[in-house]
C-alpha cells in the first residue's frame, strides 16, 4: 500500500518564513515566477510556511544582494509577520548572508542551503547522511575564511590576526571531506561490484530519472506494486530504492532515485555521485516528465534533465515517460510533443496514478534491452538435464519445453549462457 504524507499533521509544526527574489531587469518574467513558485515548494518540503514574499528588480548589490533600502523593508516584514527565517532564491555570498542577517535579526539562507535542509530531513541511511554532510561541507569550504572572520570580528578587535584560526577551520573541513569521500568510495566500490555481478548474470539496469516531483516514485510503485513514499512535494526520494522486475520474461533491476532541479550546483552532484551513478551507469534511463505542466515549464525542466545527464551518462538508451497524461487532452499532448521535439526521445504515454500505458512502457523497455539469441536446445532425459533446465529458467527466457525421447527447450538467452549450454556434455 502506498504511503502518503499527511499535510494536516505537518502544518502544525511549520516555521514561518519570508521568501525573497532578486531578478535582473528585463529578465524572463514567466521564468522568474516559476523559480519563485519552486522556491515556495522547496520551503514547503522543508516544513516551512511562507507568510510573505519580497521581490526586487535590480542588478545584484555586492553587499546585500538587494538594495539596502529593500533589505530594511525586509527586516520590517520579518518583525511584523513574526517570521523565523528568510529564504533567498538567489545564491548568497557569505558577506551578503552576514549583512542581511545583521539587519533582519533572523536566520537567512539561500535556495541551495534550503535544498541541503531538505536532504538532511530525508536522509535515513548512513550513505545518505554522509552525502548530505559532504554537500554541506563542499558548500561551506569556499566561504570558510569569511565565515570565521564575520563570527570573530566583534570578539577580537583587529580581527585580521585570525589567519591561523581560519587556516585551522578550513583544514578541519578539508579533513572531514576527505574522510567522508573515503567512506563513500567504499560504498561505491560495493555498488560497482554489485552492478558487475548483475550484468554478469544478464540483468540490465533500468533507472528512473527526471525533474523532482515528476512522479518517479509513483511510477516505481505502479510497476512494482510496492509502497515507496510519495507526496506532492520536492525531493521525496533521496536514498535510491532498487528492485528486481520482470519485463515480459526478461529480468531487470529498476531503481528509483533523487530528482533533478534547475541550477543543481556541481558540489551537490559530486556529493551525491554514488547515488546518481545509479542513473549515470544504467543501461536504460526512464526520463519521467510531468506532461500536465505548461509547455514552457516542461521545456525548461527537460533542458535541466538533459544538461545534468549529458556528460555523465555512459551509452544508456533513453525512454521519455510522459506521465500524468490523465490530466490533459490528446490535443494538448500532441501539441506539446510537436513543440518539444528532440527533448523527448522514444516517448511513451502513461499515467502512473491510473496505471494506463504501463504495458506499453514495459514493451518499450523490453525493446531496448540487449538482444539475446534464441535457439532450440536438445538435451537427453536425465536428472542432470533437469538441473540444467532449472538453471536455464533462472538465466534466460524459456519459451517452451517439450518432453519426448529428449528434452527440447526453446531458449532465449545472452551469448554466455548459449555458449555454456552448447558446450554442455551430459555425464
Amino acid at each position: 500500500m502506498t504511503n502518503v504524507f499527511d499535510p494536516t499533521q505537518r502544518i502544525l509544526h511549520m516555521k514561518k518564513v519570508i521568501v525573497v527574489q532578486r531578478v535582473d531587469p528585463g529578465s524572463d518574467e514567466l521564468k522568474d515566477k516559476r523559480q519563485l513558485a519552486e522556491l515556495k515548494d522547496l520551503a514547503y518540503a522543508a516544513n516551512y510556511s511562507v507568510v510573505g514574499e519580497v521581490i526586487q528588480s535590480r542588478y545584484p548589490d555586492k553587499k546585500y544582494q538587494l538594495g539596502k533600502g529593500k533589505v530594511q523593508e525586509l527586516a520590517l516584514a520579518v518583525e511584523s509577520l513574526n517570521a523565523e527565517k528568510v529564504i533567498f532564491c538567489n545564491e548568497l555570498s557569505s558577506m551578503q548572508l552576514y549583512h542581511i542577517t545583521d539587519i533582519c535579526k533572523c536566520a537567512v539562507i539561500d535556495k541551495f542551503q534550503l535544498i541541503l535542509e531538505i536532504f538532511a530531513l530525508r536522509a535515513t541511511t548512513r550513505r545518505a547522511k554522509l552525502q548530505v554532510e559532504l554537500a554541506r561541507l563542499e558548500y561551506e569550504i569556499p566561504r570558510a575564511r569569511i565565515i570565521v572572520s564575520h563570527l570573530k570580528k566583534e570578539e577580537r578587535p583587529g580581527f585580521m590576526g585570525l589567519g591561523s584560526y581560519e587556516d585551522s577551520y578550513e583544514q578541519d573541513i578539508k579533513g572531514r571531506i576527505a574522510r567522508i569521500k573515503d567512506e563513500l568510495s567504499h560504498v561505491q566500490s560495493h555498488n560497482d561490484s554489485l552492478r558487475s555481478f548483475r550484468h554478469a548474470h544478464g540483468l540490465s539496469l533500468v533507472a528512473l530519472a527526471g525533474y523532482t516531483n515528476a512522479g518517479k516514485s509513483t511510477l516505481f510503485n505502479a510497476l512494482m506494486g510496492e509502497g515507496v513514499d510519495v507526496a506532492d512535494m520536492l525531493f521525496t526520494t533521496l536514498s535510491p530504492v532498487a528492485r528486481y522486475m520482470d519485463v515480459i520474461g526478461r529480468k531487470v533491476v529498476l531503481t528509483d532515485t533523487v530528482g533533478f532541479i534547475e541550477d543543481l550546483p556541481h558540489w551537490l552532484i559530486d556529493a551525491f555521485r554514488s547515488t546518481l551513478n545509479e542513473i549515470f551507469f544504467a543501461d536504460i534511463i526512464l526520463l519521467v516528465v510531468d506532461a500536465s505542466e505548461p509547455l514552457d515549464i516542461m521545456h525548461d525542466k527537460l533542458l535541466t534533465c538533459h544538461e545534468t545527464l549529458w556528460e555523465q551518462v555512459h551509452g544508456a538508451s533513453m525512454i521519455t515517460v510522459m506521465n500524468k497524461t490523465d490530466l490533459i487532452s490528446h490535443e494538448d499532448l500532441n501539441g506539446k510533443m510537436e513543440a518539444l521535439g528532440y527533448l523527448v526521445p522514444n516517448p511513451v504515454f502513461i499515467s502512473a496514478k491510473t496505471m494506463n500505458g504501463l504495458d506499453e512502457l514495459r514493451q518499450a523497455i523490453r525493446d531496448k534491452l540487449p538482444v539475446w539469441k534464441r535457439k532450440e536446445i536438445s538435451m537427453p532425459l536425465s536428472e542432470h538435464s533437469m538441473s540444467v533446465l532449472s538453471w536455464l529458467f533462472k538465466e534466460g527466457v524459456v519459451h517452451s519445453v517439450k518432453y519426448a525421447d529428449k528434452i527440447l527447450v526453446d531458449l532465449e538467452a545472452r551469448e554466455e549462457v548459449m555458449n555454456k549450454i552448447q558446450s554442455f556434455s551430459p555425464p
